[in-house]
């Protein structure tokens, strides 16, 4: 019983942290046209236009207008001196691009996301990696 308790109290949080989230106004939103499908958080998504919202401290919002998309797990990396653009940094094996920061414009701090488990099977075969880093509109 107090297990079910649980479920129900995580599941209520998780809804509300969501319904604050999709309240909020979407001026801190970093837009992106992303010309190539990309993983993040162990999902693939298709080249297209997206949203990456911040949700919390911890916790970013990326997503499409078609509704494509996930919630992720970062934590703080620090930069240069803010730039007056934003970024979005991929790690590139092969074709397969998995989304690894997200920088905002005059902000000093990026995001770090966690890496997927694809990535990680990928970096322990050692399987060589590049950097592409994609400029984003704000």
């Amino acid at each position: 019983m107090q297990k079910q308790l649980w479920k129900t109290l995580g599941f209520l949080a998780a809804v509300l942290a969501t319904s604050t989230a999709l309240g909020q106004n979407n001026r801190g939103d970093t837009i992106a046209d992303i010309p190539f499908a990309f993983t993040v958080a162990n999902h693939t998504v298709p080249a297209g236009h997206y949203n990456v919202t911040r949700l919390g401290e911890t916790t970013l919002r990326i997503s499409s207008p078609h509704g494509q998309g996930t919630v992720v797990l970062t934590h703080a990396v620090a930069g240069k001196a803010p730039e007056s653009k934003g970024k979005m940094v991929f790690h590139r094996y092969g074709e397969s691009y998995f989304l690894s920061e997200v920088w905002v414009a005059d902000n000093g701090t990026g995001r770090k996301i966690f890496q997927s488990r694809a990535e990680e099977k990928l970096a322990r075969k050692q399987i060589e990696m590049e950097i592409a880093v994609l400029q984003i509109s704000r």
